[in-house]
Order: structure tokens, then sequence, then C-alpha cells
């Protein structure tokens, strides 16, 4: 694998979100078109699933629509859920973002080459 070329991207809710808000559409989509091509895997986590579930049924249904060949599916655990609380604890971000440190903590453990929120 080219090391230069950014293929593994952890996405949070946002970005599946974003193809169906007005503001965010023009830069999601093309980030879409190239997972849909097969040019990049997207890493899933249970996080990212459990807030999918809560969200509309148009973003519920782009979800589940996506190659299953193009996804790559991490799991919380102690030690992701430490380094989130870590995070937090050095004042990162504020205690209420526990969401968006789970988030980093699993793409960081799941070595992304990058994360797009």
């Amino acid at each position: 694998m080219n090391r230069n070329i950014i293929n593994r991207v952890y996405v949070d809710t946002s970005v599946v979100g974003g193809l169906f808000d007005i503001e965010f559409e023009r830069r999601t989509k093309p980030f879409w078109d190239a997972v849909h091509r097969g040019e990049i895997i997207v890493i899933v986590s249970d996080v990212l699933e459990s807030e999918v579930e809560r969200a509309p049924k148009n973003v519920r249904d782009f979800f589940d629509s996506l190659p299953k060949t193009q996804i790559e599916k991490v799991f919380s655990t102690a030690v992701s859920n430490n380094l989130a609380a870590q995070y937090i604890a050095e004042k990162v971000v504020g205690p209420t973002s526990l969401d968006d440190c789970k988030h980093i903590a699993l793409a960081t453990l799941a070595h992304a080459d990058a994360l797009v929120s």
C-alpha cells in the first residue's frame, strides 16, 4: 500500500448525514462517490452505528446501502474508552465531547489514515 494515499478513513455521523445537508452536500458527495468506486475503505465503529440508528430514515437508508466491501468495522473496548476519557482529563476538549473523543480514540487505535468529521 502506498502510504501517501489515504484509503482507510474513519468517519463520524456528521459525514454520513452531511450528504443530506445543503451546507455540506457539495463536500460530502465526492467522498461517498470515492467510497462507492472502491477508492476508500470506510472505518465504521459501534459508536457511529449507534448514532446512525437515531438518525433520520434517509441517513439510515444511505448508511445501510454502503458497499460492504468498503467497510471495516471497529468496536469500542476498555482501551478505546480509557483513551477517550484521557482526552477529556487532559482537557483536549470539554466533557460534553465524550462521544467525539470516542470517535478519535477508535480512529487512532484502528490506525486510520484519516478521520473525517
